[in-house]
């Protein structure tokens, strides 16, 4: 088997999908013992720009592309796979992924999202929560690289939450 530093990263997006009140969704693996979420992410087809490849991987992961992007990270994010799993995910040919990440506003309503609208579904159930509380939630491998998503995002989801939130005239 190759080193880990010897194989590529396979190129992928990612979706912080936030609600109007600055909640995240996550969804937990099917494929995955105990309690796993994550936000959705997956590769990039050949040729597929990575605007266009995050809503494709919504529609497939989640059932919906109803949400529009707000934003994108600042760079290109990676996590490592844990050997264990080298060679079993992607056909052993990557290291892990690095990952583009957008911010996309919901504009649906949780009827619109259908876990099982896939072939082969990833996810059995979702919930919206907090951005801070993401990493938390994730595999241990993957939770460095959603505390630097928190850090970039943060200012992101404390202003849908400011637009949201209640005012005076609202009694």
């Amino acid at each position: 088997m190759s080193g880990a530093t010897d194989l590529p990263y396979r190129r992928g997006v990612g979706a912080l999908v936030f609600r109007s009140d600055g909640s995240v969704f996550v969804a937990r693996r099917i494929d995955t013992p105990g309690d796993a979420w994550q936000l959705p992410h997956g590769g990039i087809d050949q040729g597929e720009k990575p605007r266009k490849a995050v809503l494709r991987e919504l529609k497939e992961e989640i059932g919906t592309d109803r949400a529009e992007i707000i934003g994108k990270s600042r760079q290109w994010y990676h996590y490592d796979l844990p050997w264990h799993l080298r060679g079993n995910v992607w056909g052993g040919k990557y290291r892990g992924q690095k990952q583009r990440w957008f911010a996309l506003r919901f504009l649906g309503t949780d009827a619109d999202i259908d876990l099982a609208t896939h072939e082969h579904p990833e996810f059995d159930a979702w919930r919206w929560v907090s951005l801070p509380t993401i990493p938390n939630l994730a595999v241990a491998f993957k939770r460095p690289l959603y505390a630097d998503l928190v850090a970039e995002f943060t200012p992101l989801a404390a202003s849908l939450a400011a637009i949201h939130a209640p005012t005076l005239m609202d009694d």
